[in-house]
C-alpha cells in the first residue's frame, strides 16, 4: 500500500464523506510505514488545503465532467496536480504514480486521460493559472459563501489573511512562567539544537523555527512548556485570575486554556472545568496530570447548568464557545469544504444560548471573557451586541493591545497576524444590582 493511495482515501473521506482530516488520518495512516506517513499526510493536507483552485483547474482541463462514480480519480488528478504546481514533484514521477494509482484503483481507462491532463500542465502551466486566478476566490481556493463573507468584513486585510489562511502554521510553544522564564526556555532549546524566537506579542510565547515532535522539547513532560498559539495564549492575560478566585472555564477540553489559567497563578485557584463530551474529558484530566495541577473536570451541557452547578457564583468565566473555527483554517483546511453557511446560525444560537445560561452563575464585578476562533462577525461582534442589548449588568470591559482589530465590542485577530491563529475575545464585567 503506497503513501499515494492512502492520501487519495483519506481526501475522499473528506471531500465526499465529510470527516475532518484529522480523523480520516487517524484512521488511514496506520496501514502505512512511519517513512511513508509523511508523505501521505502532506498530500492529503496540501490537497484539501487547494481544492477549490485544482478543481477549478481540473475543470479548465476536462472536456466533460466525471461522472459521479468516478469521483475518486478526480481527488487523484487533484492530487497531481498539487504535487505539480505546490510541491514541485518532478513530472514523470507525478505522473507514473498518478497513472499506476489509477489502476489500484480499478480504473485503467483514467490513464490516457490522466497522462494527457498532467502533460498538458506541465506544458502550459503558467497560462492555464494566470486564466484561473483571474478569480480570487479560486485563486485562494474558497468557498464562494466564505470569500463573500471575508471580503466584506475585511476588504483592507483581504489578500493577506488569505494568503495567511493557505499558509503552513507556525509551532508556537507556551512557557510556564510559573517554572521557569521564556529567556531561560529559550536557553534550553538553543542547547538541544532546536531554533526558536520569542513571541512579539504573547510573554509566554515561543516559535519554533521547524515543527518538532512534542517529546524533543525540553522540559514537556516535566510541565515547563506546552504546544498553543499565540492567540489562544492571550485568554489568561484577559481574564485576569488571582489566586484563590472561584473559576469556570466552559467548553474547556482539551485543556490549554484550563493548564495556562492554573499556570497563571501557579495553580492557586478553584477552577471548574467543563465540557459536554466525556472522551475530550479525558484529555483535560492527561493535560493537567502532566503539568502537576489540579482542577475540577465537570462534564455537563453549558447551556444547562442545573445539572452541574453547585449554586455558588464564580469570579471569572471563561467562554470559548463552538464555532466555525474559520480562524484557524491553515491547521485544518478541511473546513473550508465542511463548514456551510446554513452553520453560522445554527452556530450563533448556540453561543447565544451559552451565553445567557452561564451569566447567571458569574458574580456581581465578575468578569467573563467570550472567546472564539472565527472570523466571522456573526459569531463575535454580533453576538455580544445583541447581548449587551438585553442585559443591563453587562458592561464591555476595553481591550487595550497591539494585537488584532480594536471593535466597539472586542478585539479581533486575523490569522496571519504577528503569526497566530485567528480568534477574537470580548470581556464583559457584571455590575452589582442597584439592590446592593
Amino acid at each position: 500500500m503506497s503513501a499515494r493511495f492512502v492520501a487519495s482515501r483519506v481526501i475522499v473521506r473528506v471531500l465526499d464523506g465529510g470527516q475532518s482530516l484529522s480523523e480520516a488520518l487517524e484512521t488511514e495512516l496506520p496501514a502505512l510505514p512511519g517513512r511513508e506517513r509523511a508523505l501521505a499526510q502532506a498530500l492529503s493536507y496540501g490537497t484539501v488545503r487547494w481544492h477549490g483552485r485544482l478543481e477549478a483547474l481540473l475543470a479548465q482541463l476536462l472536456s466533460r465532467p466525471l461522472k459521479r462514480r468516478d469521483q475518486d480519480i478526480s481527488y487523484v488528478i487533484e492530487m497531481g496536480l498539487f504535487e505539480l504546481l505546490y510541491q514541485r514533484t518532478p513530472a514523470y514521477a507525478v505522473t507514473a504514480e498518478v497513472t499506476e494509482l489509477a489502476r489500484v484503483l480499478g480504473k485503467p481507462w483514467a490513464v490516457g486521460l490522466i497522462n494527457g491532463i498532467l502533460r498538458r500542465v506541465v506544458r502550459e502551466q503558467d497560462a492555464l493559472c494566470a486564466q484561473l486566478d483571474q478569480n480570487p476566490q479560486v485563486r485562494h481556493a474558497m468557498p464562494p459563501w466564505l470569500y463573500a463573507r471575508l471580503a466584506a468584513s475585511y476588504p483592507q486585510h483581504l489578500a493577506a489573511l488569505l494568503t495567511a489562511i493557505n499558509a503552513h502554521p507556525p509551532m508556537t510553544l507556551r512557557v510556564n512562567l510559573a517554572r521557569i522564564t521564556r529567556d531561560e526556555y529559550l536557553q534550553r532549546l538553543q542547547a538541544t539544537g532546536l531554533a526558536a524566537s520569542a513571541h512579539p506579542g504573547v510573554a509566554s510565547a515561543v516559535s519554533l523555527q521547524t515543527p518538532v515532535d512534542v517529546q524533543q522539547l525540553p522540559g514537556f513532560a516535566e510541565g515547563e512548556v506546552s504546544v498553543q498559539d499565540a492567540a489562544a495564549q492571550l485568554a489568561a492575560g484577559l481574564l485576569a485570575c488571582q489566586p484563590g478566585m472561584r473559576v469556570l472555564d466552559v467548553c474547556a477540553a482539551p485543556g490549554g486554556k484550563t493548564a495556562h489559567l492554573l499556570e497563571s497563578v501557579n495553580g492557586a485557584l478553584d477552577l471548574t472545568a467543563l465540557d459536554i463530551d466525556p472522551q475530550r474529558l479525558a484529555r483535560i484530566e492527561a493535560y493537567l496530570t502532566r503539568l502537576g495541577y489540579r482542577a475540577t473536570v465537570r462534564c455537563g451541557d453549558g447551556q444547562q447548568p442545573a445539572p452541574w452547578w453547585s449554586g455558588e457564583v464564580f469570579e471569572r468565566i471563561l467562554l470559548d464557545v463552538p464555532c466555525s473555527a474559520t480562524g484557524v483554517m491553515r491547521r485544518h483546511p478541511d473546513i473550508k469544504w465542511l463548514r456551510r453557511a446554513s452553520d453560522i446560525e445554527a452556530l450563533a444560537t448556540t453561543q447565544q444560548n451559552l451565553l445567557e445560561a452561564v451569566w447567571p452563575l458569574l458574580a456581581p464585578n465578575g468578569v467573563l471573557l467570550y472567546a472564539t476562533c472565527s472570523l466571522l462577525e456573526q459569531e463575535n461582534e454580533a453576538n455580544l451586541a445583541a447581548f449587551v442589548a438585553r442585559h443591563a449588568d453587562a458592561q464591555v470591559l476595553p481591550i487595550t493591545a497591539d494585537w488584532g482589530i480594536a471593535l466597539p465590542l472586542g478585539r479581533q485577530i486575523l490569522t496571519g497576524d504577528q503569526g497566530m491563529d485567528g480568534f477574537y475575545y470580548a470581556r464583559l464585567q457584571k455590575a452589582r444590582s442597584l439592590a446592593e
